[in-house]
């Protein structure tokens, strides 16, 4: 029989990236009474991965629990972002509710359009929370009817499209029912949540079901499993049967079972339907799996996710100073290949499968952003490995005509500056949707495929010296459009000698081009050591050194100054990097290479190509 547990309540925190979600849930865990009085804390507590804090985006769902006049509030953070849509996809199927965070003055921006599309697809019921209403020029009566306007556009029922509003300030940790009236605290918050979400409808005298949507590891207790208990109890030490989303029945028995409370996992020895758990014992699990009771005979459905929409290929490294910087053993194609395919287990939006050779692996996933991050994050690990450039992934239709993704781009920047923005998107076959302009800042939206889009976003922010925002989302699939993506205006610098990079080179070469390396750095011959000033790659020589003679003559090179070399992040690798060339990637470097490192070699397949591409 159902039953309502007033105890308790489930909410996701979702939001557009930098709409202040984190620093607001940092005031929620402040004032619920987490930390002891007068204790230290950091800002952005839950964003703890170090790639979070650096780029000050949510990168991985987090799960803590506050409890506010005995009443428990199991919160999820969620990441802003739709690269990691396979987070959010994950996580929304724990909850009940959601507070949707809006910026006073932006609105509701495009990730908040991906994230509530799919809140609203659950039948989730949403709290709008309008923050950072202290801003200058504050938007708050246009913020809220753009909001609703967006439920009835991403499909609302009748009692979503009406929803409860807050007003607050998250860095002050103030909210009120009216952005007039803001409380000193965040009461009127925690209050709506309490009487808008509804509690957990669960069923305590049928068997237990629960469906693992979180994975997290544990170096004493091993892999653990987090989800939300549908049915029934469970109890540590009860025997459990883990069934996979293909039907295999392994059994087991739950050797831990902890709650969230606060910031930390408290162990417990028995948990009711409702609440969300994690728990351990049970081996290897996976996303999907559902941990039952014996008796029960099929698992619960499996989550769905979008298909990715970019792929790389990810392989061993085969540049000569292979082995030099990873961890030993780390560069071996079993550890690349393990490391990839243990991803998959908890990255629900990322595909792994096998490459052309035993020491290739193709890795899919929803957008640069998203394997970036990975490459980072292995990278970190100590793993040495190389990848290609990324290139969308096509699909057929049921007639065998093969379509492309595309996307939908939104855009904001300066009016003076949104001329060059329409000449990138017109060279990217961009297709005009809206365009709006408010207090001196042009709002564009456009529809572009995917492969026009690979590297845009450094060239945009060039472009926009820094000023302007991209977001792209998937929209659909469409017929192949003629013409190909601007290629790069100039060609690579490569070294053609093995050796150390010396000053008296650079000060001769330096004409040539732009440097990403300074004097004193290993290179070896098909290493690309810059950006020349014309199309074509160039190969010189960067460790000539200065010819000793008896004779003494003024040092004409004291005069000569060489340039600052040009510092290339991760992301402006990957923008750079052309066709016929690898990026090496190891703990301590960056490197892009050519793929055929010989300058011989590469001419007669560049010959070859000319021929195949005549004929």
């Amino acid at each position: 029989m159902a039953e309502i547990r007033s105890d308790l309540r489930n909410i996701a925190i979702i939001a557009h990236v930098d709409h202040g979600k984190t620093t607001l849930l940092d005031g929620m865990l402040r004032q619920s009474n987490v930390f002891r009085e007068g204790a230290k804390t950091e800002d952005r507590i839950l964003d703890s991965n170090a790639l979070e804090r650096e780029r000050g985006i949510t990168i991985l769902s987090k799960n803590t629990a506050i409890t506010w006049h005995d009443i428990k509030i199991n919160v999820v953070d969620t990441p802003g972002h739709a690269d990691f849509g396979g987070e959010v996809e994950r996580v929304l199927n724990m909850v009940d509710g959601a507070l949707l965070l809006i910026d006073a003055v932006e609105g509701p921006m495009p990730q908040t359009r991906f994230v509530l599309r799919k809140a609203l697809e659950l039948g989730l019921k949403i709290v709008v929370v309008i923050n950072k209403v202290d801003r200058p020029h504050s938007r708050l009566e246009e913020a809220l009817n753009e909001t609703f306007d967006l439920f009835i556009e991403l499909g609302a029922n009748e009692e979503q499209a009406y929803f409860p509003t807050v007003y607050a300030v998250g860095l002050d940790g103030k909210a009120g029912y009216s952005a007039d009236e803001l409380a000193n605290d965040l009461t009127p918050l925690f209050e709506t949540i309490i009487k808008e979400v509804p509690p957990p409808t669960v069923e305590n005298d049928q068997p237990a079901r629960l469906l693992v949507t979180s994975l997290e590891y544990d170096s004493y207790k091993g892999q653990l499993g987090i989800g939300r208990l549908r049915s029934g109890t469970l109890k540590r030490g009860m025997p459990v049967v883990r069934i996979t989303p293909w039907g295999e029945r392994i059994n087991g028995k739950l050797d831990y079972l902890f709650t969230h409370h606060n910031l930390a996992k408290q162990e417990i020895d028995e948990v009711h339907a409702g609440d969300i758990v994690a728990f351990g014992g049970l081996g290897e699990m996976g996303i999907s799996d559902t941990i039952a009771h014996p008796d029960i005979q099929e698992g619960l459905p499996a989550i769905s996710v979008e298909e990715p929409t970019v792929r790389m290929t990810f392989g061993v490294n085969t540049s000569p100073f292979a082995g030099r910087e990873g961890v030993t053993g780390q560069g071996t194609s079993l550890r690349l290949r393990e490391r990839l395919y243990n991803e998959v287990k908890h990255n629900v939006a990322l595909r792994v499968s096998d490459g052309s050779s035993p020491e290739r692996f193709v890795v899919s996933g929803r957008g640069e952003l998203h394997l970036g991050i990975l490459i980072e994050t292995m990278r970190r690990e100590g793993y040495e490995f190389e990848v290609s450039k990324p290139e969308v992934i096509y699909h057929e239709d049921e007639n065998g005509k093969v379509l492309e993704p595309v996307e939908e781009v939104h855009i904001e920047v300066a009016d003076d500056a949104s001329g060059i923005v329409f000449e990138m998107m017109g060279e990217r076959k961009g297709r005009m949707q809206n365009m709006q302009s408010q207090n001196g800042t042009t709002f564009l939206t456009y529809i572009v495929p995917t492969r026009f889009l690979l590297g845009f976003q450094p060239q945009f922010m060039r472009a926009t010296s820094g000023m302007g925002q991209f977001h792209s989302l998937f929209h659909e699939y469409e017929p192949i459009i003629k013409g190909e993506p601007p290629s790069r205006n100039f060609g690579s610098l490569v070294a053609m000698e093995d050796g150390m990079c010396t000053s008296y080179a650079l000060s001769h070469l330096q004409t040539r081009g732009s440097f990403f390396i300074e004097a004193g750095v290993d290179v070896y011959a098909g290493m690309v050591v810059g950006e020349h000033i014309r199309s074509e790659d160039l190969d010189l020589n960067v460790t000539k050194t200065k010819g000793l003679t008896a004779v003494r003559t003024k040092n004409y090179a004291d005069d000569v100054r060489i340039k600052p070399a040009r510092n290339m992040s991760l992301d402006d690798w990957i923008e750079f990097m052309a066709e016929d060339e690898l990026l090496e990637v190891t703990p301590k470097s960056l490197r892009l290479r050519k793929r055929i490192l010989k300058m011989e070699l590469r001419l007669k397949d560049r010959k070859r190509k000319e021929k195949l591409i005549a004929s």
